[in-house]
């Protein structure tokens, strides 16, 4: 049963937060001394249970859901690409596992309607199946079940995200080359169907992207070259517009994750640059991207560094004890900087509270 109180990662949180606020330094001693933590520190707020698959490249990409009618009800969902989908709880202990795998990235919206009752849809990249994986969750009970595959014929599915546009639901895989493909997907008698809306070339290695729902524009990271926008609608035929190229001092190939985060009416793109171990932040908003800063995310307590990251998700607003939103990162190495006494697994996903980001960053949403 889902546990609306979750005590452990809201002191977690404020204790990490407080550290920040105050100044102090006891977080981060696990930083690596050659400087690799390139960005501004802040403190890990809590973590999950690493993924079950041992002595393997295998947590890849989170997406976050809260409750619109009760943002405490809230769960992490996070893909192990050799096995699966993880459902964690705030508290980062394992709510469910679906051996579905292997599943690249992950993504989410609610309010979509499969025989007359609103579910929250959830699709990842299914890397052997070749196309779009999809999941139902009941947002009353919090059960995940499978739903069934959507074909998208790219070199091999890598990269995944979703949007909404007005009552439709779309989904666009990246392949592994660069080749992209966007997806209408709907509701058939209880099964999912998909419709191909439009396909172009990023043109090398790309895997993350997110779409801002309000606007239309789709955001893709090519691994090597940097940040570029599309449009979500067909009729743009593939124009783009780079964000920000790489490698450049903002972004370290290999660019990863994308995601999201609101707050204030604003909108905050978070890029992962992996090579550097970092996360570089802009403010959206139409074509321009205010350069926000960028962030490490340092240990706190017994939850270690994160290193080498890929995917990241985020979600602002009341996520549990997150009051102003939150952000989990994948961890490639969730080994160091725990106490001795504590046995570390290979890779999990580290979540950090959106304040404290805000806080080392100085971003004030609200500012003009």
């Amino acid at each position: 049963m889902f546990r609306s109180v979750l005590p452990k990662p809201g002191v977690a949180a404020a204790t990490a937060l407080g550290l920040l606020l105050a100044g102090c330094a006891s977080f981060g001693s696990d930083a690596p001394k050659d400087g690799t933590l390139s960005g501004t520190l802040v403190p890990a707020a809590h973590e999950t249970v690493a993924v079950g698959t041992a002595n393997s490249d295998a947590a890849d990409d989170p997406e976050i859901w809260a409750d619109p009618r009760d943002p405490s009800r809230a769960v992490i969902f996070g893909t192990d690409k050799k096995a699966g989908l993880y459902v964690y709880g705030l508290d980062g202990q394992v709510r469910a596992f679906l051996p579905e795998g292997p599943l690249n990235n992950v993504d989410l919206r609610d309010g979509f309607m499969v025989g007359g009752k609103a579910q929250v849809l959830i699709a990842a990249s299914h890397r052997s199946r070749g196309g779009a994986l999809l999941f139902l969750m009941d947002p009353d009970t919090l059960d995940v079940r499978p739903w069934g595959l959507v074909p998208v014929p790219v070199s091999e599915p890598y990269g995944l995200c979703m949007a909404r546009r007005g009552d439709d639901v779309v989904v666009i895989v990246v392949g592994k080359d660069g080749d992209v493909r966007q997806v209408r997907v709907r509701d058939q008698g209880g099964e999912p169907v998909g419709v191909e809306e439009q396909s172009f070339a990023v043109g090398s290695q790309s895997e993350g992207c997110v779409v801002d729902d309000e606007t239309g524009v789709l955001y893709v990271g090519e691994e090597m070259k940097g940040i570029w926008r599309y449009s979500l609608d067909p009729a743009a035929g593939g124009a783009r517009t780079l964000l920000e190229a790489a490698p450049g001092p903002r972004l370290t190939p290999d660019v990863e994750g994308l995601t999201l985060l609101r707050d204030s009416g604003q909108t905050f793109l978070i890029a992962s640059s992996q090579g550097d171990n970092a996360f570089a932040v802009w403010r959206v908003a139409g074509e321009a991207a205010d350069y926000q800063g960028r962030f490490s995310v340092a240990a706190a307590g017994d939850v270690d560094a994160v290193t080498g990251t890929d995917g990241v998700a985020a979600l602002g607003g009341p996520v549990g004890p997150y009051a102003e939103g939150l952000i989990v990162v994948q961890d490639d190495a969730d080994t160091e900087g725990a106490s001795s006494e504590v046995r570390r697994e290979r890779q999990n996903f580290k979540l950090v509270d959106w304040r404290a980001v805000k806080s080392a960053l100085e971003i004030n949403p609200t500012a003009p």
